[in-house]
Protein backbone atom coordinates (compact mmCIF):
# COMPACT_ATOMS: atom_id res chain seq x y z
CA UNK A 1 0.00 0.00 0.00
CA UNK A 2 1.38 3.36 -0.73
CA UNK A 3 1.06 6.15 1.57
CA UNK A 4 0.00 9.69 0.07
CA UNK A 5 2.75 12.46 0.72
CA UNK A 6 1.90 14.81 3.20
CA UNK A 7 -1.57 14.00 3.38
CA UNK A 8 -2.89 15.75 6.47
CA UNK A 9 -1.12 19.36 4.99
CA UNK A 10 -2.35 18.37 1.59
CA UNK A 11 -5.99 17.88 2.75
CA UNK A 12 -5.67 21.16 4.64
CA UNK A 13 -4.18 22.38 1.82
CA UNK A 14 -7.15 21.42 -0.30
CA UNK A 15 -10.32 22.72 2.37
CA UNK A 16 -8.79 25.91 1.82
CA UNK A 17 -8.99 25.89 -1.84
CA UNK A 18 -12.75 24.27 -1.92
CA UNK A 19 -13.90 26.68 1.30
CA UNK A 20 -12.38 29.88 -1.09
CA UNK A 21 -14.67 28.18 -4.21
CA UNK A 22 -17.54 27.80 -2.32
CA UNK A 23 -17.50 31.45 -0.97
CA UNK A 24 -17.11 33.43 -4.53
CA UNK A 25 -17.45 31.13 -7.35
CA UNK A 26 -15.63 31.00 -10.47
CA UNK A 27 -15.33 33.45 -12.88
CA UNK A 28 -12.79 35.60 -11.43
CA UNK A 29 -8.80 36.78 -12.63
CA UNK A 30 -6.19 34.25 -10.55
CA UNK A 31 -4.96 37.22 -8.59
CA UNK A 32 -8.34 37.25 -7.06
CA UNK A 33 -8.18 33.92 -5.75
CA UNK A 34 -4.82 34.30 -4.97
CA UNK A 35 -5.65 37.11 -2.27
CA UNK A 36 -9.06 35.15 -1.06
CA UNK A 37 -6.59 31.93 -0.43
CA UNK A 38 -4.22 33.50 1.35
CA UNK A 39 -6.71 34.95 4.18
CA UNK A 40 -8.26 31.74 4.16
CA UNK A 41 -4.71 30.17 4.85
CA UNK A 42 -4.45 32.55 7.41
CA UNK A 43 -7.94 31.69 9.05
CA UNK A 44 -6.92 27.91 9.03
CA UNK A 45 -3.36 29.12 10.25
CA UNK A 46 -1.70 27.01 7.09
CA UNK A 47 1.74 27.93 7.24
CA UNK A 48 2.37 29.68 3.80
CA UNK A 49 4.52 31.80 1.87
CA UNK A 50 2.80 33.84 -1.07
CA UNK A 51 5.20 34.54 -3.95
CA UNK A 52 7.93 32.80 -2.77
CA UNK A 53 10.95 33.05 -4.74
CA UNK A 54 12.96 29.80 -5.59
CA UNK A 55 16.07 28.67 -6.22
CA UNK A 56 16.65 26.41 -9.30
CA UNK A 57 19.53 24.13 -10.06
CA UNK A 58 20.49 22.77 -13.53
CA UNK A 59 22.45 19.28 -13.23
CA UNK A 60 22.87 20.02 -9.80
CA UNK A 61 24.19 23.79 -9.83
CA UNK A 62 22.15 26.88 -8.70
CA UNK A 63 21.54 29.08 -12.11
CA UNK A 64 20.91 32.53 -12.09
CA UNK A 65 17.07 32.43 -12.90
CA UNK A 66 14.79 32.26 -9.96
CA UNK A 67 11.09 30.76 -9.78
CA UNK A 68 7.96 32.31 -7.97
CA UNK A 69 5.53 29.78 -6.26
CA UNK A 70 1.95 31.42 -5.79
CA UNK A 71 2.20 29.80 -2.58
CA UNK A 72 4.85 27.43 -0.44
CA UNK A 73 2.67 25.66 2.36
CA UNK A 74 4.39 23.94 5.01
CA UNK A 75 7.47 25.05 3.55
CA UNK A 76 7.47 21.83 1.31
CA UNK A 77 4.50 21.75 -0.97
CA UNK A 78 3.97 24.45 -3.89
CA UNK A 79 0.06 25.45 -4.93
CA UNK A 80 0.09 26.84 -8.52
CA UNK A 81 -3.49 28.84 -8.92
CA UNK A 82 -4.98 29.25 -12.32
CA UNK A 83 -8.52 29.86 -13.26
CA UNK A 84 -9.31 28.84 -16.67
CA UNK A 85 -12.33 26.39 -17.73
CA UNK A 86 -9.59 23.24 -18.12
CA UNK A 87 -6.42 22.41 -16.72
CA UNK A 88 -4.34 21.52 -19.68
CA UNK A 89 -1.10 18.84 -19.97
CA UNK A 90 1.54 21.97 -20.16
CA UNK A 91 0.18 23.25 -17.06
CA UNK A 92 0.71 20.18 -15.22
CA UNK A 93 4.27 19.71 -16.82
CA UNK A 94 4.73 23.26 -15.58
CA UNK A 95 4.33 22.61 -12.17
CA UNK A 96 6.29 19.65 -12.35
CA UNK A 97 9.07 20.80 -13.85
CA UNK A 98 9.09 23.46 -11.24
CA UNK A 99 8.76 20.46 -8.66
CA UNK A 100 12.36 18.95 -10.48
CA UNK A 101 14.07 22.47 -10.76
CA UNK A 102 13.51 23.13 -7.08
CA UNK A 103 13.91 19.69 -5.69
CA UNK A 104 10.39 19.48 -3.68
CA UNK A 105 8.14 16.39 -3.63
CA UNK A 106 4.44 17.94 -4.11
CA UNK A 107 2.50 20.02 -5.87
CA UNK A 108 -0.96 21.17 -5.86
CA UNK A 109 -2.42 22.75 -9.00
CA UNK A 110 -5.66 24.41 -7.84
CA UNK A 111 -7.74 25.48 -10.49
CA UNK A 112 -10.54 27.89 -10.04
CA UNK A 113 -12.33 28.35 -13.52
CA UNK A 114 -14.11 25.13 -13.74
CA UNK A 115 -17.53 25.02 -12.99
CA UNK A 116 -19.42 23.62 -11.03
CA UNK A 117 -16.40 23.23 -8.39
CA UNK A 118 -12.63 23.98 -7.97
CA UNK A 119 -10.21 20.97 -8.85
CA UNK A 120 -6.44 20.30 -7.92
CA UNK A 121 -4.08 18.38 -9.25
CA UNK A 122 -2.13 15.76 -7.02
CA UNK A 123 1.34 16.66 -8.86
CA UNK A 124 4.30 14.05 -7.23
CA UNK A 125 8.23 14.69 -8.32
CA UNK A 126 9.71 11.34 -7.96
CA UNK A 127 12.87 11.66 -9.86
Amino acid sequence: MTEILYKEESYQIQGAIFAVYAEIGCGFLEAVYQECLAREFRLRSIPFVEHKVLRLYYKGELIDKTYEADFVCYDKIIVELKAVQDVSSAHKAQTLNYLRMTGLKLGLLANFGHYPGATVDRIINSF
